[in-house]
């Protein structure tokens, strides 16, 4: 199912942001509208349906970035509507504009709202949709190219389906010229055979659609203004309207239902898997790996079978990403091993860093080059200085730990005092023996040694051994005059 009936509903990162489409000696600028007001009963959300996310970022912020494919953000124009505040903080800081639409009375109505804000601009106008996050940047360059070289008013994108209810039928004269567009209630019974199908998907001359979009009428039983009139409208104007066959009936794919979004995120996650692997990333079982569009990783780099990889995150060249791992918003230099089961968030592994198996790092925690954190080791908002090692079964949470550290197996930071978080350093080349409980704020000077199973409350000069421990105590022959009195 491909989108709306009255007018069918991706997006790859921006390449390139050309401004300006050349026809001959004159410049075309190009203004896009992106229809993103509507709520989306069909998802069965209180969400709206542009904030649902496919391939890692919000559906209407995929069709963002291949807008900006075709023009700069400040000729990007997103028509707001239902939660509109959300929508556009979704947005922020991507410099495009936004239009609202009070009353959501459909596509019509949803472009001439935009008329105040872009409607003075010349050059063309494309009018793509936010529940249609699939539409790939070449698609759209052809839509405006074979645009200008035709000199039509309007140029609209078809497709065909083997089942095209519910569509305008696309309907061409003998040289394949498009004569109409008919719709599924006003179409005869041989146009109802019509496969080729409007997808809603338009550019327009500017000088030509704002003088005529007052001319859309809601002459249909839903009341709505429906954009696929100015087809009808510009024809009768003596204008000539064309139409392209984009063959891919998927790439026009919209989002109405959960089944239609998981499919659009299937889509989308193959073809960031595909992106990576041309540039030189081996992917282990290609589809058993979730990665988002923003991701980058370097040559040579590795990701095993059933990872996650999320967010903004970077990879470096020569890394393993080990199976089952997930990674959020977070940068691996060159040459870093992430084992098995290991989660990483918003942290940094410096060059040749080691984390793992079932390690965890998260908020702004930092392993500098050629540290290790091994298994069930916890990292929070720490700092793993070049060289130290935390290999078993540690928490370091509120840490700086410098170089050449050692913390043994079982050591923790008690970094909560029940109301505040406190901060616990670490100087170069210290060794934190096992079992170790450094209640900050502590500090622990250069090489100075913890001895296995302390509790340390208090500074640690340098160079110093700290024991914070019960001293043994034996009683011969204990145990087993415990048993006799058993018996």
């Amino acid at each position: 199912y491909i989108g709306r009936r009255e007018a069918v509903h991706r997006g790859q990162p921006a390449q390139t942001r050309p401004a300006l489409r050349k026809n001959g000696n004159m410049e075309n600028p190009v203004t896009v509208l992106i229809l993103a007001a509507g709520l989306g009963t069909r998802m069965k959300s209180k969400k709206a349906k542009m904030l649902h996310r496919a391939g890692g970022l919000p559906l209407v912020e995929q069709v963002v970035d291949t807008a900006c494919t075709l023009a700069p953000p400040e000729r990007i124009f997103v028509v707001t509507g239902f939660q509109a505040e959300l929508v556009e903080q979704a947005l922020a800081g991507r410099g495009v504009r936004f239009v609202h639409q009070t009353e959501q009375k459909g596509t019509g109505h949803a472009v001439a709202a935009c008329r105040d804000l872009a409607g003075d601009r010349d050059g063309l106008v494309v009018v793509l949709y936010g529940d249609c996050p699939l539409l790939l940047p070449d698609t759209l360059k052809n839509l405006v190219d074979r645009q200008q070289a035709s000199g039509a008013a309007a140029t609209l994108i078809s497709t065909r389906l083997e089942d095209p209810s519910g569509y305008g039928r696309i309907v061409r004269g003998p040289t394949g010229n498009l004569e109409a567009i008919v719709e599924q209630k006003a179409a005869g019974p041989g146009q109802l055979e019509i496969q080729e199908i409007n997808t809603g998907i338009y550019c327009f001359q500017a000088s030509l659609l704002w003088p005529h979009i007052d001319r859309v009428q809601a002459s249909n039983p839903a009341g709505e203004y429906y954009l696929t009139d100015m087809v009808e409208i510009l024809r009768g104007a003596g204008h000539e309207v064309c139409a392209i066959f984009q063959p891919d009936a998927r790439e026009l794919l919209g989002i109405n239902t959960r089944i239609e979004l998981a499919e659009a995120d299937r889509i989308l996650r193959e073809r960031t898997v595909r992106r990576l692997m041309l540039e030189g990333v081996t992917i282990e079982k290609p589809e058993t790996v979730t990665i988002d569009a923003q991701v980058r990783v370097g040559q040579d780099s590795v990701v095993e079978p059933f990872a996650q990889i999320l967010g903004r995150t970077s990879i470096g060249q020569d890394c393993r990403i080990g199976a089952c791992s997930i990674l959020r918003d977070s940068e691996l230099g060159d040459g870093v091993q992430v084992a098995p089961f290991t989660m990483i968030a918003s942290s940094r592994l410096e060059r040749e860093a080691q984390a793992g198996p079932f390690a965890r790092l998260r908020m702004d925690s930092c392993i500098e080059a050629g540290a290790q954190v091994g298994n069930f080791v916890e990292l929070k908002k720490t700092r793993l200085g070049a060289g130290s090692k935390s290999m078993h079964l540690a928490y370091l949470g509120d840490a700086t730990l410098g170089k050449g550290v050692n913390v043994g197996a079982g050591t923790i930071t008690c970094n909560y005092d029940g109301a505040r978080k406190h901060p616990t350093k670490i100087g170069d080349g210290a060794f934190i023996g096992s079992n170790s409980t450094l209640v900050a704020p502590v500090e622990i000077g250069e090489g100075s040694y913890v001895g296995a199973g302390s509790v340390i409350t208090e500074a640690v000069p340098a160079d110093a051994l700290a024991l914070g421990r019960a001293r043994q105590t034996i009683k011969p022959g204990w145990a087993k005059k415990r048993r006799e009195s058993r018996d």
